[in-house]
Parts: C-alpha cells; sequence; structure tokens
C-alpha cells in the first residue's frame, strides 16, 4: 500500500538522520520511532552520561516541529508545565501564558526530580493531549510526543514516578552503556566537533500525523490478538504479581506491534512483533508484590517465562497470513 511504503521511508530518513549524532543504539532508536508514530510518550532511563538527553535532542533536531526541554527540578510547579493566567493592567484582564507542555516535542529532563503534585500536572497532557486551566481545557499541538529522562540508581532528592504516570508511557527504554567500538567511535565523532547542531530536519509534523493516521492498516490476525492477549492474561494472574496489565497496557503492544511490523516491511503482524516489544512496552506497567520490588529486572524475568509457557500460533491459525503473503 502506497501510505505504508510512504511511512517506512519516512522512517528510513528519521533513522539515518538520528545516525549522524547518535552511535549504535538502533534498537533504542527504533523504539523511540515506533513510540512517536503510535501516538504514545517515551521514558529513557539509565545511569547519568549514557545519551539519554542527547537522543531525544537528535530526534526533535530530525523534525521540524517545536521543540521545549524542561529541566525537572523540586521547585517546579504544575503551572511552570501547563501555563498560568497572568493579570495584565493594561486592560484589565487576565491573559494566558502558555507552558512549554504546548509544543510538538517535550523532553522533560530527570522527571523523577520533580514532586508528585508536579508529575500529575502531565497526567492529562500525556493521555488526553490538553491540559485543563481554571477550568479551562485547551487542546495542545499535534503531534505531541513527551520523552522523559531518568535516573534508576539514584535516590536522593528524586520522587519515584507512581504507578498511574508510568502507566502513561507507552515504553520504558534503557540506553545501555556503549560497546568498546562504539566508545571508540564516540570519542572520535565528537572529538572537537558538535554533529548535533549541523542537524537538519528531514520530515515535519505534517509527516508524523499521515503516519500516526495510517500505522492501523498494518492487519492483525484474530491468532494474534489471542496470542497477545494470553500473555496479559497470565500477568493478571501471576502468582508474583499484584497488578497485571491492563487493557490500556494490552492496546499499546498492539499498537506498538503494527508500527514495528511496518518497520519490518511487513503489512501484518507476526507472534515475533509482540515479543519483540513485551520487555519495553510491559514490563513497566506490572506492579509486583511486596516482596519482588526490584521491579522492572523481576517483571521482565516474568514476561519471559510466560512466554516460554505460552504456545505460539501454529501454521495452520496463522493461514491468513500466508495469504496476506501471496
Amino acid at each position: 500500500m502506497e501510505a505504508l511504503h510512504h511511512i517506512r521511508l519516512l522512517v528510513k530518513r528519521l533513522r539515518e538522520n538520528i545516525q549522524q549524532v547518535i552511535v549504535g543504539k538502533p534498537d533504542v532508536i527504533d523504539l523511540l520511532l515506533v513510540a512517536l508514530i503510535a501516538g504514545g510518550h517515551v521514558l529513557l532511563e539509565d545511569v547519568p552520561g549514557t545519551g539519554k538527553t542527547l537522543m531525544a535532542k537528535a530526534l526533535a533536531r530530525s523534525l521540524s516541529c517545536d521543540f521545549k526541554r524542561i529541566q525537572f527540578t523540586p521547585d517546579l510547579l504544575p503551572g511552570d508545565l501547563t501555563g498560568v493566567h497572568i493579570y495584565n493592567q493594561k486592560i484589565s484582564e487576565f491573559e494566558f501564558r502558555a507552558g512549554p507542555a504546548f509544543t510538538n516535542i517535550m523532553l522533560a529532563d530527570e522527571i523523577n526530580r520533580a514532586t508528585p503534585r508536579t508529575q500529575s500536572s502531565l497526567l492529562e497532557a500525556m493521555e488526553e493531549k490538553q491540559v485543563t486551566i481554571d477550568g479551562e481545557t485547551r487542546l495542545l499541538n499535534r503531534p505531541f510526543f513527551v520523552v522523559a529522562t531518568q535516573n534508576p540508581v539514584e535516590n536522593q532528592g528524586t520522587f519515584p514516578l507512581p504507578e498511574a504516570q508510568l502507566d502513561r508511557f507507552l515504553m520504558q527504554v534503557r540506553m545501555n552503556y556503549p560497546t568498546t567500538q562504539e566508545g571508540l567511535m564516540i570519542l572520535k565523532r565528537f572529538n572537537g566537533d558538535d554533529p548535533l547542531s549541523r542537524m537538519k530536519p528531514v520530515a515535519d509534523a505534517n509527516d508524523i500525523l499521515f503516519a500516526q493516521e495510517n500505522y492501523t492498516k498494518i492487519h492483525v490476525s484474530d491468532a494474534v490478538l489471542m496470542y497477545l492477549l494470553t500473555i496479559v492474561e497470565n500477568t493478571r494472574a501471576h502468582e508474583d504479581i499484584m497488578l497485571g496489565i491492563s487493557p490500556r497496557g494490552s492496546q499499546a503492544l498492539l499498537r506498538c506491534a503494527q508500527v514495528y511490523a511496518l518497520m519490518q516491511g511487513r503489512e501484518f503482524v507476526t507472534p515475533d512483533d509482540i515479543q519483540a516489544l513485551l520487555h519495553p512496552v510491559l514490563a513497566h506497567r506490572l506492579v509486583m508484590k511486596s516482596a519482588f520490588k526490584t521491579r522492572r529486572g523481576h517483571a521482565e524475568e516474568i514476561l519471559t517465562k510466560i512466554l516460554q509457557d505460552i504456545s505460539v500460533p501454529s501454521e495452520d491459525s496463522l493461514k491468513e497470513l500466508d495469504e496476506l503473503r501471496k
């Protein structure tokens, strides 16, 4: 289909442009692009200096869209994000001054350094693409994409994201340290140079909106839907999990799988697509029982075990896909 071909070319341009700055990390780049096209938000997590902020900036520079970066701190107020009404003495009226949330791409740096009150001000924005200020609802720009970062090992002066806030993120992605070869390339690429400053946009807001409106044309068979649902229901019945995956989580996995399949050059979703996205889309949504509060590491182990215990749809049940291939 022409629309899907157009989206694949868009992804290819964005990926190649980001890789002019980012060394390695092809999986992380692809996950960011999946989340962007699926209309969700991403939480980048890892120790300082692994390129979280640089990754978000490289994506923003690749798009001719509005971009705002907010450094989250304990004294940041909800109005500092969403905006406030200010009294204008000249006209004797209150005027609305928009906050940085009124943008296309928002980098929420060190989001866990803000208080829960400020963190919660993003809930409506991330889920409904709108904010309510003094009883008045205002729509945010489209597209609206939040890339938040946090340091998982530093606890002093931080406020852990509550489950409701984590659930608003389509994915939680780890950057991880570079390999030795990648580390060498980083030293050479940034030695006396700043490739980020030379980046040019290769797409605009309309390209992203087009992709967001058309990726759902990727076919999903009933067998694959049941495979996804079986995984989700197993999380709800697991003895180590207090709260399993909600319907929001299952829909998130489906949306991501459709975009991921499209990026692989297919017009249908396979069980492999579900498996590839299981950890980044579902692990952070699981609420573990008190004895297993190590959270993400244990959550990923449980999801892997659930996968091993579930039968992958047989060739007969995937007959629809064979017909589509022809």
